[in-house]
């Protein structure tokens, strides 16, 4: 498959780039690659919702304000202005593509989360994603300019040096993807690439990310060449469920948004008073620092969320998705509380872009949780993240249509060169592998952190990396080694961001920095 069938690729098929690839396709064909199914991404995942200024006593500024606060002031206000200010037309377009907001009378039902000065998520029940991912997916397929590619794992962008004349220019033409269908490597080339492609949560032992958020877009885009910001910035989610059958589901915002008090689970304390003034509505960082510090302190295996008090109806009501998987479990929310851990949530750091999705490199974009637009600073508001996705999905594609004519066609490429490997004989090792990453990163590079537990997880990454390299040059690839490859190199990037901190901001708390400097800035890595 070459470039002359489609004009733009597009890496991912979440939010962010079904968003791009609906506003390409009024002018352009695209391609969507999606590694596993189209709606295994994060997308389909979120519970929450949208935060957006729809109510009459709310103001851009306030949502500004609440994000930078939020952001512990690393964030790019242009970028903040710039996407909040966007939030009601995104919205308008997606009921334009059919979700069906929870509404009141003639307005949306708003519900409010923590570090949100007003009630502003519009939301679909307690299943906002699975509803947007539908959608979005439903349109994408009905287009006739948007091709849509499941079960394609990317591998690597292909630039300049993957030309047959060779050049190093670092312009981005595509990306190689390993179709797992045939087990054959492809060469997919496009005028302009958008990289949609997700976090790096599986980093971690605990994470709510789905099995796919392997941080491959951000390694990808770190290998070719673009510079990658604030990697250290990972945000802990307070309350994923505790239970050892059932992984990362996690239990969303707004439960303490309406009400819901966290408990020790044997003295039944409401320990939040404890930590800050808010209580349960404090930030995600301050209220998963909490979690894990009474975990610690007392030796527990989690800690316990109650909204029980409330009335069974109401609890029902607002959150049936949840009420329903607990009951499964045997857990009545209604009846009594549930036992929650904190857990990787999401990745605030990334490429580096600019206001209309811009890499480092000619001819690629990104946009969603792959990047780092200065949107989120140290820790993420909650609801932005999916506002992220539309707003920069948009901008993207709307850059890429206004320079479109001045695009080269994609050269000759040399094809994918499987002649000096073969099968693997030894996929424990991938197993062993990336079970040591995400147990290191948990222990080491977690909540709390420390230069000699950063240092220590820095030491294993190096090992790690000529293991992995040297199974990389022997074998063919699959999508548990490329997988590995990517989970390694955004190990790496977390590590060396997080030794350059020496300052506790948002996310990044470190006991021998405990103090934050007077001026923020970002930690830039340069490939």
């Amino acid at each position: 498959m070459t470039g002359k069938d489609h004009d733009v690729l597009v890496i991912g098929s979440g939010a962010a780039g079904l968003t791009a690839a609906l506003t390409l396709a009024e002018h352009c064909r695209v391609l969507v690659l999606a590694k596993g199914a189209l709606n295994s991404g994060s997308t389909a995942w979120a519970q929450g919702g949208i935060a957006a200024v729809l109510d009459a006593g709310d103001t851009f500024a306030d949502h500004i304000r609440d994000t930078m606060v939020a952001g512990a002031g690393l964030n790019r206000r242009e970028t903040v202005e710039f996407v909040i200010e966007r939030a009601p037309e995104a919205i308008a377009r997606l009921v334009e593509l059919g979700v069906p907001f929870n509404t009141e009378g003639p307005d949306f039902h708003l519900t409010r989360e923590g570090g949100h000065s007003h009630r502003r998520i519009v939301h679909v029940n307690d299943a906002t994603g699975w509803a947007v991912q539908a959608a979005l997916l439903k349109a994408a397929e009905e287009n006739p300019n948007i091709t849509l590619l499941a079960n394609r794992t990317c591998i690597d962008l292909v630039t300049g040096r993957h030309e047959q004349r060779y050049s190093g220019s670092g312009r981005v033409w595509g990306a190689y993807a390993l179709n797992e269908e045939t087990g054959r490597v492809e060469t997919h080339t496009a005028r302009a690439t958008v990289l949609a492609s997700g976090g790096a949560g599986r980093c971690y032992l605990f994470s709510t990310a789905p099995r796919g958020a392997t941080g491959d877009g951000i390694a990808m885009a770190w290998r070719a060449g673009a510079r990658v910001s604030n990697m250290e910035m990972m945000q802990f989610h307070p309350t994923c469920l505790y239970n050892l059958e059932v992984k990362n589901f996690l239990i969303t915002e707004a439960v303490r948004g309406e009400g819901g008090h966290l408990l020790h689970p044997v003295t039944g304390h409401r320990f939040m008073e404890d930590y800050d003034e808010r209580l349960e509505l404090a930030p995600r960082d301050i209220v998963a620092r909490a979690n894990d510090d009474q975990i610690k302190r007392y030796g527990l295996d989690y800690v316990h969320l109650d909204i029980s008090h409330q009335p069974p109806e109401f609890v029902r009501e607002h959150f049936p998705t949840i009420h329903e998987k607990l009951l499964g479990l045997g857990i009545d929310m209604t009846q009594g509380p549930i036992p929650v851990v904190p857990a990787q949530h999401y990745t605030c750091g990334g490429i580096r872009i600019d206001l209309e999705g811009r890499t480092d490199l000619p001819g690629l974009y990104a946009a969603g949780e792959c990047t780092d637009s200065g949107l989120h600073g140290a820790n993420r508001l909650a609801s932005n993240s999916l506002l992220e996705c539309f707003v920069f999905g948009e901008a993207a594609a709307e850059s890429i249509l206004a320079s479109f004519d001045s695009f080269d066609e994609p050269p000759m490429i040399r094809p994918w060169d499987e002649s000096r490997v073969t099968d693997s004989d030894e996929e424990v090792v991938i197993k062993q592998n990336w079970t040591e990453i995400r147990r290191f990163m948990w222990n080491y590079v977690g909540i709390v952190r420390t230069t000699k537990r950063l240092e220590r997880a820095a030491h294993r990454i190096a090992l790690l990396g000529q293991e992995i390299e040297d199974y990389y040059g022997s074998f063919r690839v699959t999508t548990d080694l490329i997988e590995l490859r990517n989970l390694h190199c955004c190990a790496q990037l977390i590590v060396q961001s997080a030794l350059r901190r020496h300052e506790s901001r948002g996310l990044h708390y470190t006991l021998d920095y405990p103090g934050t400097d007077i001026e923020a800035r970002d930690t830039v890595l340069v490939p």
